[in-house]
């Protein structure tokens, strides 16, 4: 069997690098979306997904003859990971495309290798990629950089809150992807006139005295104070085994 290049070596600096820097972004990363404990990196997911799909060059010695010159398209495929791992180039798509044709080129070495496969048809479809599956999905990370490196991603877990966050990220987003607004006669309206029909939270706060429980919804800035005391007790009572 023929290596990938997750096999051999992976530029670990640079990957580090981006994910130490990852954890201090909350502006576009999905980790504003909603909280889990147990979030992969971003840029770790997207390197580990395009090293496992990129052959290494030492199983094509007639490409590559030499350990020099393997060397060497080592070192390329490293400086396109060493890119794909940035913050910044997350929505690059010169960037991403470069990513995806090393992908592409590796899955048709792949089909051509397996060609006398009795099922070569089915598993070895040179003008289809293999499709990503992650039965643990949690914060979503690794199906959404293998969609985003243009795989076909399906994901599970039985927690009902990483299943509605995985849905969010990687189901519904394609689904309208590249598609007109669906009120375009809202997006035509001045700024002026869609700020007079926004939700305004301090007209509606007071609407939510019901719900919020009494002395709740008189002024905003007091809300906290007088609903505090009224969660504390109830944590107290929970404590007695009253409920």
């Amino acid at each position: 069997m023929k290596k990938k290049l997750i096999e051999v070596a992976l530029p670990l600096d640079a990957i580090n690098k981006a994910c130490a820097r990852e954890k201090s972004i909350r502006h576009g990363h999905p980790s504003t979306l909603h909280l889990w404990w147990a979030r992969r990196p971003l840029a770790a997911a997207r390197a580990v997904i395009f090293a496992q799909m990129v052959d290494d060059p030492s199983g094509y010695p007639d490409l590559f003859p030499t350990e020099k010159v393997r060397e060497k398209e080592r070192q390329r495929l490293f400086k396109i990971i060493e890119d794909l791992v940035l913050w910044e180039n997350t929505t690059n798509e010169a960037v991403l495309q470069k990513a995806r044709d090393e992908i592409w080129q590796s899955w048709c070495r792949t089909c051509a290798q397996h060609a006398d496969h009795p099922r070569a048809e089915e598993l070895f479809n040179r003008y289809v990629l293999p499709a990503f599956h992650e039965p643990f999905a949690g914060g979503g990370s690794l199906p959404l950089e293998a969609q985003r490196l243009g795989l076909e991603s399906h994901a599970s877990d039985l927690n009902p809150v990483a299943v509605l966050i995985n849905k969010a990220m990687i189901e519904i987003p394609p689904k309208f992807a590249g598609k007109p607004p669906v009120n375009p006669d809202w997006q035509n309206k001045p700024e002026r006139e869609k700020a007079l029909t926004l939700w305004k939270a301090p007209r509606a706060w007071p609407r939510m005295s019901d719900t919020m429980g009494n002395g709740c919804g008189t002024k905003r800035k007091n809300a906290s104070a007088t609903c505090t005391p009224k969660l504390k007790s109830q944590m107290k009572w929970s404590k007695k085994g009253q409920i």
